[in-house]
Parts: structure tokens; C-alpha cells; sequence
């Protein structure tokens, strides 16, 4: 008999934040991209810090959609839920559709573990889970069974129960072994021990679906029709990472990166502390405002200077974010936005920054703002906003979330050939002649197309200038502290970045003939648009969808793009930030869809509110 084949799947692996889930999520995400589905994953971490064993507020879940077509989000619903323990079940049963299946590790369910997640009752008993259908798997016995004779203690030998999950599931939709037993054999090299028991682990969880006549069969989805290429699976903060490393080749200048860990953002700085081989720098800096200072001093040194940090650490970096403007130099701050404010939930993905950015700071401070939109397109965004700091003299935030950061999507290797160059030459020569015919290096002169000052590293001859923080005088950069000086340089600097515009891209914009409404977001909630946009034409309804990767300044054709629909709704991970901004530029009475939990919007409820502006 043929194996039954799926469109696609949606996958949940729950347990306590030690049982490993991220580690089976992360390997069959790699297996399944290897085997040639799209996929979108959602990593979803405790905010609580060794969060107590067994209860809910410790649970760790990976989430993974595979299809054989192009797909955008990680899933709504899971399709199958992994729970590892009570708590683990408690926490996501609610997010489960009737006749979704849930496969629990029935030893777990003792009457201690119980407690722990609260159930007065256990709910593989009780009734509770009639709507599902649900495969009770005594995984942590077969575990220990399976590696009793290599030896391994009881205690060590259990924490492979993870393996022994995804051998299930492995089985259950036909992915290989071989490539993961490899895995494990590189990971676990130095630890024989671990990798006999994970590896026999796995193996049993094989067996098992294959042989315990629990499982009907296995189910197969096959590879996606993509557009020809070479691929390979990337989280956000890697392709991230990637992308400034290409962009300080393309600049020709070598690549030093500040920061101070923060959730969600460290991850930059460990992919990139493994490249050095490509000339970067990386520094752990003692706190936000050193590695802002650090990466500044890097600029005037003549690096593609780059700091990173999550929304607390943006508030710190502020005032050198105001000295690099001032100065003129070009630095990009990257921000993975989490929830606030203050601490707030560091684990969860939120907007909420966009205001941060664009106004947080004191003094009229204006840069270019660029976001990404989906985790491989965190490269495309870190070489476009290294670009605008190189071509402009200017500090560039480039916005990411929690939600891109640690999500993972196949992605298109570019070609190296395509990516232009983006070098910016440094000033070696005098470029202003004195009326006594003696010539001098003018800091503050403008490019007559983009009002960039010259750039010039320290130690050249004759290219002696001041810096600081005290206005200067547009031109000799001498200090000034006159009026009319300080308003043209304001105004200056102001028309620097709006001159921007006229240099990126119009608004993407996917026009559907007839269409009334307009669905304009901005950041991680292109995929939510985009897969409630299909879902809404599917239905026959006419809307289009438009998407900002520029939000300072806003693109050239934005204006015009808003005055052809009748309504334009703005879906945001916070309390309607760019709705504020497009009503105040454009006079337009945007309508705000919010959401501030700390997930991503779902995909269902992103038709249904397209579907009420539709027929408002």
C-alpha cells in the first residue's frame, strides 16, 4: 500500500524547558528542508528564567509547518501536539482544533506531575480530550529500555527521551534517519555515552511507530515546487548576520560588531564571532552604552560599524545614536524587538519599537529606519540598511522582532555577482581652497546628490578635523553655536534623510483589480497579511496587500499608493504605531488592527478582520 500523502502539516513539540524541544525542532526542521518542503517554524521560549520543573509556566514548545507549496507562516493550529508532561499538554490543548492528534509521554502523567500543572484530574482519563485523537506512549520506559545496555545511567539515559519523540514523528512523516544519526554522531562526538543513547533513542522511537500497530501509517509530504536555486534552512539572526558579513565584502571594509546579550538579539553576535576568517570583529562589550560607543569608534576608524540589541538596550544606546548623527558617521543599530516595556517578556515578539526608533532620542534627530519582513529576508535588510549608513553618513536602525529572530525559512542563496558594490571612498585629499590659495580637508562639506559629509580616517595626512558632540558649522566643522547655524544644520540633516527617499524602493504593493481595500503592514506581520490575503481571495473577495520595508523615510509613491483605496487597514504587533504616523504624514484615517500578546497574529483571524473591512 502507497503511503498516504499531505498538502501539508502542522507540528508542536511541548515539554519543560530541559526536555530539549528546541534541539528536535531545530533537527527536523533541518531534515525536512533538506528533504525539499517550504517551511515556517515558531520557537516559542519560557520567559521565565529556570522556571520550576514540570509546570506550566517552565513549558518550551516548537512549532513547525511543512507543505509541498509555498507557505508563509508557521500554522495557526498545531495539527499534531508532542507533550512531553502535564504541564506541557495543559498549556497547549487550547490552541488544538477538534480531531487534532496528541501524542503524550504517558510516563510523565504520575500524580506528582500532576499536581505541578495543576489538573485535579488526569486528562487521559477524565474525558477531557474526546475531541482529539490522542496516542498515550510510554516514552521515558522505552527510553531507558533502549539504552540499558550501553550502560548509560538511569538519570542521563532519560534525558534522550526528546530523540526518542522525534524518531516518532520521523517515522510518522516519512523523513530519513540517516542525516540525523550523522548529526549525532558530529554533535556527540566528545561524549560517547550521550551519543550511543540518543542515537538508540531515535531508533526506538522508529521502531516503535513502525511496529507497535499504534499508528495506521505514515504520512508523506512531499517536496515544494521553489524556483531553482541552491537552499538552505536559516533562522532570522543568522541570515541577519550573513547579510552584514556580504555587506562588508561588497563595502570592502572590514566589519566590527558591539554588543551586550540580550534576548533576542545574542545570536547575532555568536554567528558572528564565528566568521572571522571574512575579517569580523565582535566584541562583548560590559554594557548597551559601551557597544554603542564601540561600534561609533569603529566608524570614525573606517569600519562598517555595527551594534545589537533588543528594545531595553536601545533606550541605553540613545545617546550615541544622537553623536552619530551629529558626527555624521555611518553605523547601523540593529533592534530584535521583544515585549515591554522594561523587562517585559523577553522571550515574546512584539512591534513595539517603531516610535523608539523613529522619535527616541533627544533633539531633532532623524535616521533612516529599515525593517525586515521574514527571517530570510534579514539578510536582504542588514546589506540594505549597511548600504544607506555608507551611502548617507548616517546611523541606520534596522528593526527585527523575536518572531524573525529565532523563526527559520527555506532560503535562496544570492548570487554573489548580484549584490552591488557599496563602498564608500574615504576623503585623502584637501577638498576646499582658502581665499589665500592654501588648501584644507572641509569635514562638513555635501555631496551635491546626497548631502553625505566626507569620511575620513584619523591619521591621514591633512585630514586633521575635529568631532564631538557640539554643533558644528556646516562646512569647516569648526564648533558653532549661532543660531542660523544650528537651524541650517538641523534642517540639513533633516533633508539628508528624507532625500532617501528618491534612493529605495516604492511600496511593494500586490494590486488586485477591483479592490477596494488595502492591507499595509510592516515587519514580521507580512506573513500573517500575506496568508490571510490568499485566504480571503480563495473566497472570491478582491483586496490588495501592501508592504513597507522603509519606514523612514517612508517611500516616494506611499502617499499615492494610500489615496487610491477606499480603506486602508494596518495589522500591528502593537497599539497602532504606523497607523499613528500614516494619519499624522498623510491625513488619512487608517484603521488599526492590534495585537499585543506576544505571539504572532494568526493567519484565520487576519481574514476574518480583512473580511469585516471588506464589507464594513
Amino acid at each position: 500500500m502507497s503511503t498516504p500523502t499531505l498538502d501539508r502539516v502542522v507540528i508542536r513539540f511541548a515539554g519543560d524547558s530541559g526536555d530539549g524541544m528546541q534541539l528536535v525542532g531545530d533537527r527536523f526542521t533541518d531534515l525536512s528542508a533538506a528533504f525539499g518542503n517550504d517551511l515556517a517554524t515558531l520557537p516559542n521560549y519560557p520567559a521565565e528564567i529556570r522556571a520550576p520543573a514540570g509546570t506550566i509556566n517552565g513549558v518550551s514548545s516548537f512549532q513547525i509547518h511543512i507543505s509541498d507549496h509555498d507557505i508563509v507562516t508557521p500554522g495557526d493550529s498545531p495539527n499534531v501536539l508532542i507533550a512531553m508532561n502535564p504541564a506541557a499538554l495543559v498549556a497547549n490543548v487550547s490552541d488544538l482544533s477538534p480531531g487534532s492528534t496528541i501524542i503524550v509521554n504517558s510516563d510523565s502523567f504520575t500524580e506528582r506531575d500532576l499536581d505541578k500543572a495543576h489538573c485535579s484530574a488526569n486528562p487521559l482519563d477524565d474525558g477531557s480530550l474526546d475531541a482529539f485523537t490522542v496516542y498515550p506512549v510510554p516514552m521515558t520506559s522505552i527510553t531507558l529500555e533502549a539504552t540499558k545496555p550501553l550502560g548509560v545511567k538511569s538519570r542521563d539515559a532519560e534525558r534522550s527521551k526528546n530523540f526518542f519523540a522525534l524518531g516518532l514523528i520521523c517515522w510518522m512523516y516519512t523523513r530519513p534517519a540517516a542525516p540525523l544519526l550523522e548529526w549525532i554522531d558530529d554533535r556527540f562526538a566528545g561524549k560517547p555515552l550521550v551519543r550511543d543513547a540518543n542515537a538508540a533513542a531515535f531508533k526506538a522511537g522508529r521502531n516503535f511507530g513502525e511496529t507497535a500497530e499504534l499508528f495506521a501509517h505514515p504520512y508523506e509530504v512531499k517536496p515544494a515546487s521553489l524556483p531553482a536555486g541552491t537552499y538552505r534552512n536559516i533562522i532570522g539572526n543568522t541570515a541577519l548576520a550573513l547579510g552584514l558579513v556580504a555587506a562588508s565584502r561588497r563595502a570592502h571594509l572590514p566589519l566590527v560588531y558591539a554588543s551586550y546579550p540580550i534576548t533576542p538579539a545574542s545570536d547575532i553576535l555568536h554567528e558572528l564571532s564565528k566568521l572571522k576568517h571574512f575579517g569580523c570583529k565582535t566584541m562583548q562589550a560590559e554594557d548597551e552604552i559601551a557597544a554603542a560607543t564601540i561600534a561609533l569608534g569603529a566608524a570614525f576608524a573606517g569600519n562598517l560599524a555595527v551594534t545589537g540589541t533588543s528594545g531595553p538596550g536601545l533606550d541605553l544606546k540613545a545617546e550615541a545614536l544622537g553623536l552619530a548623527i551629529s558626527l555624521e558617521l555611518p553605523m547601523v543599530v540593529v533592534d530584535v524587538q521583544r515585549a515591554g516595556p522594561s523587562t517585559g517578556m523577553p522571550t515574546k515578539t512584539e512591534q513595539t519599537d517603531l516610535l523608539l526608533a523613529m522619535y527616541g532620542r533627544h533633539g531633532e534627530s532623524p535616521l533612516p529606519i529599515v525593517a525586515a519582513k521574514s527571517p530570510s529576508r534579514c539578510f536582504d535588510a542588514a546589506f540594505e540598511a549597511c548600504r544607506l549608513a555608507l551611502k548617507y553618513r548616517t546611523p541606520v536602525i534596522l528593526l527585527t522582532d523575536g518572531l524573525l529572530a529565532n523563526g527559520a525559512e527555506p532560503w535562496r542563496l544570492p548570487e554573489v555577482a548580484d549584490l552591488p558594490d557599496i563602498s564608500a571612498p574615504f576623503a585623502t585629499q584637501p577638498n576646499h581652497t582658502n581665499a589665500d590659495g592654501t588648501e584644507d580637508y572641509w569635514p562638513y562639506l555635501r555631496d551635491p546628490d546626497t548631502l553625505a559629509r566626507p569620511w575620513a580616517i584619523p591619521g591621514t595626512r591633512g585630514m586633521m578635523h575635529r568631532i564631538g558632540g557640539i554643533e558644528k558649522q556646516d562646512g569647516t566643522g569648526n564648533i558653532s553655536y549661532q543660531p542660523d547655524n544650528h537651524a541650517h544644520m538641523v534642517q540639513l540633516r533633516q533633508a539628508k534623510v528624507d532625500g532617501i527617499a528618491r534612493d529605495i524602493a516604492g511600496v511593494e504593493l500586490d494590486h488586485q483589480d477591483g479592490a477596494d481595500v488595502l492591507v499595509l503592514g510592516w515587519g514580521s506581520t507580512w506573513a500573517a497579511i500575506t496568508a490571510g490575503v490568499r485566504r480571503v481571495r480563495a473566497r472570491g473577495e478582491r483586496v490588495a496587500q501592501g508592504h513597507l520595508s522603509h519606514l523612514s523615510p517612508f517611500p516616494a509613491d506611499l502617499g499615492d499608493v494610500l489615496s487610491r483605496y477606499g480603506r486602508v487597514l494596518v495589522p500591528e504587533a502593537n497599539l497602532g504605531q504606523l497607523a499613528l504616523l500614516l494619519r499624522a504624514e498623510f491625513l488619512i484615517d487608517v484603521q488599526s488592527y492590534v495585537q499585543v500578546n506576544g505571539l504572532p497574529f494568526r493567519a484565520a483571524a487576519m481574514e476574518s478582520r480583512i473580511l469585516e473591512e471588506i464589507h464594513r
